[in-house]
């Protein structure tokens, strides 16, 4: 069992930044792939970022080059930095681990007004 709890959403003009945070109840060792996916109002919920154990990363072409994926394995955090938001960022936000089976986060909320 692997619990997630994330923490850093808000409010943000655009152009600004927010950092997410997601704490993992489990050892990041043990966990393969992390990420963060969002669901925005009306729409589906879409990838955002990945990285796997081995530091690997992966990023949706949207938030490429305004996004970085982090891994603190020491802490058992996920941190997800978002720089030059935008109005088509706004989205619920949630951490997600696999390890044997898909594990999600609440949600955290990100509002990015124009």
């Amino acid at each position: 069992q692997v619990q997630l709890v994330e923490s850093g959403g808000g409010l943000v003009q655009a152009g600004g930044s927010l950092r997410l945070s997601c704490a993992a109840s489990a050892s990041l060792f043990s966990i393969n792939v992390m990420g963060w996916y969002r669901r925005a109002p009306g729409k589906q919920r879409e990838l955002v970022a990945t990285i796997t154990s081995d530091g690997s990363t992966t990023y949706a072409n949207s938030v490429k080059g305004r996004f970085t994926i982090f891994r603190d394995s020491a802490k058992n955090t996920m941190d997800l930095q978002m720089n030059s938001l935008k109005p088509e960022d706004t989205a619920v936000y949630y951490c997600h681990a696999y390890r044997l089976i898909d594990y999600w986060g609440q949600g955290t909320q990100v509002t990015v007004s124009s």
